[in-house]
């Protein structure tokens, strides 16, 4: 490339920014279209980690063709035929299985360590069989400023060859592609080559193996068939079937076309750069146009979590709702509460008595309250049942509500899938749960009656706090009901503490019930959402991803204006 240093500083860095975002975007709820957005995010930034940064910071590196192909069409014959010597052993039965081969002049060798080229794979000087290994040739055969690369079988019956080769092919400034006669029309060859022309890869065609009698009409619907695939400028290389020798070489005048325009491309530095230009330029041209439709995937999914997520919460707030209603509006004073309380009012001389001046007969309702301190015991056991039975209701029923809502949903329903327990159901510990926690409510009311009576007699202190709690207590659940019976609790209370004190405590005794009651809903909505928050999106990371695009383009636009024969 020709573009000053500054403007490749530059780009490397945005390109780094755009493996970063890449890096951000999660893709883990399995919804329609993920799989193919899971494999173009990878792809992408194995593109970027493999090929692109490196290449875009060592613009000056040899160029590097990568031999890749169709099963049995004779790379490793071809790239040691090429070479002159054998630096590839071909394999003899499929799949074969071993580290691919990059072939550099001895001058060349300190442009392929591990930071520059392919670093996930470790640098060996010896043949094996280890596909995460790169093994090193150096050879003086082979002219300095290029470099060949043996990949396996774009077609292998074994993925883990397949891979490989379509990581290897995505590295290289120059794909030589060799197919055979039997094999030129197979699809997933042409997958490759398809993809090659939509980034602008640089391609030269070798039809290998082919017989005499076959080359005419063989090369010639090839040829047709790369001008409709966009490739009509490719070069196209025919190598004859030929006699191999002992040391695995075809004649050199069988490979002697393809060898002399690889030598051509070595020696002539425009040529070389134009081609390291085309591919780098169409490479990151791609990768600026795929990462929108990676977004688009990462957007429907950030969607589809806040979409799940909020169908919990909406069960759950339902919930609190309908507790909150039913603590108001009398629900909870009737049947076995109402019985005890009125066992511990009573229907006649307490009422009566409240008929009168308040400061005369406020040691009788004392005396009253002291005297019936079981009952009050029944009334505070009764209420506490009540309420931790309506929790459970509730909560039972918001889980049933969002287990729906989330089985109508496809990423709800996955999560459900994995969860670890049935989230139809309250959870086994709510009901422990909400019996601590009612607990606790009416030791905070005592607490609160107890702390307001601090100004009143001794005798009120040591036997009227637990009559005066239920008392609080029915007040809160009658506060928007007409229940005659409950009004007594609050007659009662503002006979002893005074009207504005008594509104301060209903409202006081009610906001400690709801917070405890809040907290058991979001525990219970917890086992929804933290198998949401568990997938880590980042509902931001698409605009993140798209920017970085952005900016990447908009320099590589920038470039072309100052090059255009860069373009």
């Amino acid at each position: 490339m020709t573009a000053p240093a500054t403007d490749t500083t530059r780009m490397v860095t945005e390109l780094v920014r755009l493996h970063q975002a890449l890096q951000d975007i999660s893709l883990p709820l399995d919804l329609a279209g993920v799989g193919a957005g899971r494999r173009a995010r990878d792809e992408m930034i194995d593109q970027l980690e493999d090929y692109v940064i490196p290449r875009m910071m060592t613009l000056d590196a040899p160029l590097l063709a990568v031999v890749g192909g169709s099963t049995g069409a004779g790379k490793s014959t071809l790239v040691n035929s090429l070479v002159g010597t054998r630096v590839t052993a071909p394999g003899l039965l499929r799949p074969t299985t071993r580290s691919p081969v990059l072939v550099h002049h001895p001058d060349d060798a300190h442009w392929f360590g591990q930071d520059r080229l392919l670093p996930e794979l470790a640098r060996v000087d010896h043949a094996t069989d280890d596909p995460k290994s790169l093994q090193l040739v150096a050879s003086d055969r082979i002219k300095p400023g290029l470099a060949i690369l043996d990949a396996p079988d774009v077609d292998s019956v074994e993925e883990q060859n397949r891979l490989l080769a379509a990581e290897l092919l995505a590295a290289g400034d120059l794909w030589l592609f060799v197919t055979s006669a039997a094999r030129y029309a197979d699809q997933v060859p042409w997958e490759f080559l398809k993809a090659a022309a939509e980034r602008s890869t640089a391609v030269a065609v070798v039809l290998d193996r082919t017989p005499a009698d076959a080359v005419q009409t063989v090369a010639t619907h090839l040829a047709r068939m790369l001008a409709a695939r966009g490739l009509k400028d490719s070069p196209l290389f025919i190598v004859h079937e030929g006699e191999v020798s002992d040391e695995g070489l075809l004649p050199a005048r069988h490979v002697a076309e393809v060898r002399g325009w690889l030598d051509m491309l070595a020696d002539d530095a425009v040529a070389r750069q134009s081609v390291v230009t085309q591919t780098l330029d169409g490479a990151v041209r791609a990768l600026t146009f795929n990462v929108h439709k990676v977004a688009d995937v990462a957007a429907g999914q950030a969607e589809a979590g806040q979409q799940v997520r909020a169908s919990a919460e909406t069960a759950y707030d339902e919930a609190v709702a309908r507790v909150h209603l039913a603590t108001t509006d009398g629900t909870l004073l009737r049947g076995e509460v109402l019985a005890r309380w009125q066992e511990f009012v009573g229907t006649g001389e307490l009422l009566k008595s409240l008929e009168h001046r308040v400061g005369r007969l406020r040691d009788r309702m004392v005396g009253a309250i002291k005297g019936r301190p079981q009952q009050a015991d029944d009334v505070n056991l009764a209420l506490g049942s009540a309420l931790e039975l309506l929790v459970l209701e509730h909560a039972e029923t918001a889980a049933e509500e969002a287990a729906r809502a989330w089985q109508e949903s496809e990423a709800g329903l996955g999560l459900l899938t994995g969860a670890p327990a049935d989230l139809g159901r309250a959870s086994r510990a709510l009901r422990t749960k909400a019996a601590r926690a009612v607990e606790a409510w009416q030791q905070d009311v005592l607490e609160l009656v107890r702390a307001e009576g601090a100004d009143h007699t001794v005798r009120f202190l040591a036997y009227g706090v637990n009559g005066l709690g239920v008392s609080l207590m029915i007040t809160v659940f009658a506060s928007a009901a007409e229940v005659e019976s409950a009004a007594l609790g609050e007659r009662l209370l503002e006979a002893v503490f005074g009207e504005r004190s008594v509104r301060e405590l209903i409202v006081r005794a009610r906001e400690s019930l709801e917070a405890r009651i809040a907290e058991l809903m979001a525990d219970e909505q917890a086992r929804f959402t933290d198998l949401v928050d568990a997938l880590v999106i980042h509902p931001e990371a698409p605009a993140r991803l798209r920017q970085a695009a952005r900016r990447v383009d908009d320099l590589r636009w920038a470039s072309q204006r100052r090059d255009p024969l860069s373009s």
